[in-house]
């Protein structure tokens, strides 16, 4: 784990969407770098996409858990 520094209204603006989306501050830059690097990956993917990817996969990795 690392220190990220960023602008201080990139900050406020996570601290705001934090609030909304139950998230600490710290979750929702994770998501939102998360987002970004999937969406840099996958250029052609829409948001929704992405979060149906994602989703589809964490599906995928609980029934394997259950399973084992």
């Amino acid at each position: 784990m690392g220190i990220v520094k960023i602008d201080e209204e990139l900050h406020e603006q996570a601290r705001r969407a934090s609030t909304v989306m139950c998230r600490s501050i710290n979750a929702q830059a994770e998501f939102w770098m998360k987002i970004g690097m999937l969406a840099e990956a996958h250029p052609t993917l829409c948001f929704n996409d992405i979060v149906t990817m994602q989703y589809a996969e964490a599906h995928g990795r609980l029934a394997a858990t259950a399973v084992a």
